[in-house]
């Protein structure tokens, strides 16, 4: 059929073409024949794609081609921010609240009708190159990190310089790859070129395909070459620039996602963007090379109106972001609130029968638990036990599901990022560092309270798994493996997920007719192919024949259908793991994202620490396989010091006090942001408290002062995400969003109420001063969005809920009798305590504890025996202090309230 051009609501084109009277800027496209439904346009995002529009939700691959956005408008038009309704119950949203912009049409028309486009349109996706297949090329590099050692390229660019990972995938790409920096602005501004910005990360999946499609293209290369100046961001190395851009994508396309694709003027002002572009046009929707050719045009014929455009847009996009309160005080009621309203607002989505809050795809959203379980505590305190129980089974059930689930990686241990089914079963394949650290502690928290070694389990699971296949020789973590993945040695292609699916047969050859029998039973094996729970879990039949591992059934009820114990069984399973896990190895293994950043170690060192003491109240005699090695807890806590260790040698600079970004095989050029520090903080925090080195707790100390020197907005309150002084950063922003990572200023606003409370004097109270202003900024978007902010929404609860409960524990570190009081001290479930350990006869702590705490210092005195002693202090007043680690978990299972206050003098114990 011919082509023609789009008839669809024609009101919308009418509107486009008065605007276009006054210098807005046209980009029209014909389309060949959609076979849509006759008088509908063919725009706009389908019904799954609603779940799931926002910032970390889809990445680009169902996010996709994205179509152009006019930003260039009538003078009093301004571009908005789309705040749909979804965004109320979507997980994903980066949702901006009351600072959301007003549009006033007829521009909101033309955003309304030129909106992103949606990969999960099945006659597109079809089309398209498949979502499991892209070349094969990242793992083979030479020394260098660049390429086969050895191998002459035709191409090599610049990015073959870079330490990133992702910069190294696109150094043979016959584009002339620019990284982030002066030499780029220079050349657009020296040649009047625009520049084309590709910011992604090295596991996307569709960042791969698009560079398949058109950046090995010679000929789209040419025109990329001709054109424009071409910009790679690795988001990772550079969250900054890419939440610049995101911001302006998700405000003009409504959602957002990798590879993010934008067009610059040569002073890096939006022209437009989106996400990823298929090479070719198809239904209506241009392509790659149309894309390039029309905003040359645009740029040729209206360049004075784009630069104009730019310049309002960025005006826009600063005051939409520049959240800020006058008043140092939160309003009286939403502290005490804030954890109710985001726990109803989750509950409403609340899966019920597979667990986790909303439909497919799945994220394994940790901040979600986390404030579901705090919800549970403050109704347990307050004696309302039925409600209680309700908040800890929509948590403990969504980690049950997960753990069950494919999005787990049953034979070498740790999680995938998210299923794109609703029973967790077939994952994207990648796994993120970010996700590991974080679902440890959710996955510790519920073995506190519910005591069944199940969690404990599947957190040794994730850390056995990031110290085997994630870990640098002097203890940095790494930062991803990618999805993708040759089938087998010599292959040209890539598939996603082949290095985690099997046969029905490979199973059968590793194990054996008789265990492999067993095996399947229990993981939901089949002949041909297990994908078939749910019509969203295989739909364009790509793992036909392919069995991605899940438990249906619980040991017990395998251990029945099969007759064996369930001790038996546990072993079987066990060893039939371990030896798929050494086939597994044989396979052509998935690109290992090998740059340490310091904010996921962060999180990871946090991870470690905690369960260095949870994990040693795990019940005698428990039995451990693979890929859980049952290692002694303390080595969890070596792992946390090496990974902190690594940081402060390569990351950080003593003399200046400042952190950079990451590191491979040498410090990154980016400096440390918000979440480096915040993240960083509260995993030093979590160290000291495991570990009671004071010199992890004075590094945080001076982490803090540098985060507040560089980010802090004094006058306004909160922390941008950035620091000041790079001119090529458009704005600033002041991040709350709570997704895939929490956001530095939640994190922050948790490690001021901390401080607070482990310090005394001023820095106590300019600490909690600092985070109730940070708390006001953030007000408003509890009341209307909480569940974007479920961490934020911790940190209300904690500054409103009872004064924190301090455990000062007194002995000499690392003497037995002080160990067993530490991990005691970690046996209650309570957001609302710390824990300081002092020893009167170091002499480091002497002089750490008399600047910082002296009324701490004054009282931790061991028994006349020599014996340690834990006190329980809360409100000013201390309970008399126990040397017995059983007596220890008692008083934290008690409410505060419900303990005997006894007068006593340091150092003795009640009769």
């Amino acid at each position: 059929m011919p082509a023609e051009r789009w008839q669809g609501n024609q009101s919308y084109v009418d509107e486009l073409s008065r605007c276009g009277q006054s210098n807005i800027i046209q980009f029209k496209f014909d389309r060949s024949d959609s076979g849509s439904r006759k008088g509908q346009p063919f725009w706009g995002l389908q019904s799954r794609a609603n779940l799931t529009s926002g910032y970390h939700s889809l990445e680009a691959f169902y996010f996709g081609h994205a179509m152009f956005c006019n930003i260039a408008r009538c003078d009093s038009v301004r571009v908005r921010f789309f705040l749909r309704a979804l965004q109320k119950r979507d997980r994903f949203s980066h949702s901006l609240g009351k600072n959301s912009l007003p549009i006033k049409t007829p521009l909101e028309a033309a955003l309304r009708g030129l909106r992103s486009s949606s990969l999960l349109d099945t006659r597109y996706r079809q089309q398209s190159q498949k979502r499991s297949t892209v070349r094969t090329q990242s793992n083979m590099r030479g020394d260098d990190g660049t390429g086969d050692g050895g191998v002459v390229h035709k191409y090599t660019n610049r990015l073959s310089k870079e330490q990133s990972p992702y910069l190294l995938q696109h150094a043979r790409n016959p584009v002339d790859w620019f990284p982030w920096g002066q030499e780029a602005f220079a050349k657009a501004l020296a040649e009047d070129k625009p520049i084309f910005l590709s910011v992604g990360y090295s596991t996307c999946h569709w960042c791969h395909v698009m560079e398949v499609e058109s950046f090995e293209n010679e000929l789209v290369a040419n025109l990329m070459n001709d054109w424009f100046v071409n910009i790679k961001v690795d988001r990772e190395e550079r969250p900054d620039v890419d939440k610049v851009y995101m911001t302006y994508v998700q405000a003009t396309q409504g959602g957002g996602g990798w590879p993010m694709s934008v067009f610059l003027t040569p002073d890096l002002k939006p022209i437009v963007g989106g996400t990823y572009f298929a090479p070719e046009d198809k239904y209506g929707r241009p392509g790659f090379k149309t894309v390039l050719k029309r905003v040359k045009e645009v740029w040729v014929t209206k360049k004075d109106a784009l630069r104009e455009a730019g310049d309002q847009v960025v005006q826009q996009l600063a005051e939409a972001t520049s959240a800020s309160s006058t008043s140092q005080d939160l309003p009286e009621g939403i502290a005490q609130q804030a954890v109710q309203i985001c726990a109803n607002q989750l509950t409403k989505g609340f899966d019920s029968k597979l667990g986790g809050f909303g439909g497919p795809p799945k994220f394994p959203r940790p901040v979600e638990i986390a404030v579901m379980l705090q919800r549970y505590k403050r109704l347990d305190q307050s004696g309302k036990e039925t409600a209680a129980n309700k908040a800890l089974d929509m948590a403990l059930s969504s980690l049950r599901c997960m753990a069950r689930g494919g999005v787990h990686d049953h034979v070498g241990g740790g999680f995938h990022r998210y299923s794109v089914d609703e029973y967790w079963h077939v994952p994207h394949f990648e796994k993120m560092l970010y996700d590991q650290g974080q679902l440890v502690n959710v996955y510790l928290d519920a073995f506190v309270i519910w005591k069944e070694t199940q969690y404990a389990l599947v957190a040794r699971d994730i850390l056995d798994y990031l110290r085997r296949e994630m870990t640098h020789a002097d203890g940095g973590i790494f930062s991803a493996e990618d999805a993708d993945s040759a089938e087998f040695e010599g292959a040209t292609r890539k598939k996603e997920g082949a290095f985690y699916v099997w046969t029905n047969q490979e199973i059968e050859e590793v194990l054996g007719e008789e265990r492999a029998a067993v095996f399947a039973t229990h993981y939901y094996v089949k002949p041909d192919g297990n994908c078939d729970l749910s019509r969203m879990s295989d739909p364009h039949n790509e793992f036909v024949g392919k069995n991605v591992l899940i438990e249906r059934k619980s040991l017990a009820e395998t251990a029945a259908k099969v007759g064996h114990s369930v001790e038996d069984l546990a072993e079987i399973i066990g060893q039939c793991r371990e030896e798929l896990y050494a086939f597994r190895q044989r396979r052509p293994s998935p690109q290992l994202d090998d740059k340490v950043i310091v904010a996921w170690n962060g999180l990871a060192i946090s991870a470690f620490s905690r369960a260095s003491r949870i994990l040693g109240l795990e019940p005698q005699g428990l039995q451990y396989h693979f890929p859980v090695t049952g290692c002694n807890p303390k080595e969890y806590l070596h792992a946390a010091e090496k990974a902190a260790s690594f940081i402060r040698a390569k990351l950080y600079d003593e003399k200046a006090k400042r952190l950079c970004r990451s590191y491979r095989q040498r410090p990154s050029v980016a400096p440390g942001f918000l979440d480096d520090y915040s993240f960083l903080v509260n995993g030093l925090l979590d160290l000291y408290e495991a570990g009671g080195d004071t010199q992890w707790l004075s590094w945080a100390l001076e982490l803090q002062s540098a985060q507040d020197d560089q980010f802090l907005d004094k006058v306004g309150g909160g922390y941008y995400s950035t620091g000041e002084g790079d001119s090529s950063i458009l704005f600033r922003v002041k991040e709350d969003y709570d997704g895939a990572e929490p956001s530095g200023n939640s994190v922050a606003a948790l490690n001021l109420l901390r401080l607070s409370s482990l310090l005394s004097g001023d820095m106590s109270e300019v600490y909690h001063h600092t985070a109730e202003h940070l708390m006001s900024v953030f007000e408003a978007k509890v009341r209307e969005v909480a569940m974007a902010i479920p961490l934020m929404c911790c940190a209300f609860d904690s500054f409103a809920g009872p004064s924190k409960r301090q455990i000062v524990i007194a002995g000499v570190k690392h003497a037995p009798d002080t160990d067993a009081l530490v991990t005691a001290a970690h046996s209650a479930y309570d957001p609302d305590k710390i824990i300081l350990q002092i020893d009167e006869t170091d002499a480091v702590d002497q002089e750490f504890w008399k600047v910082h705490n002296p009324m701490g210092l004054a009282m931790a005195r061991r028994s006349r025996e020599g014996k340690a002693l834990a006190y329980v202090c809360q409100n000013f007043t201390c309970l008399a202090p126990v040397s017995d680690p059983q007596s220890l978990e008692q008083l934290l299972r008690s409410p505060p309230a419900a303990a005997k206050v006894t007068n006593f003098k340091p150092g003795s114990t009640p009769k």
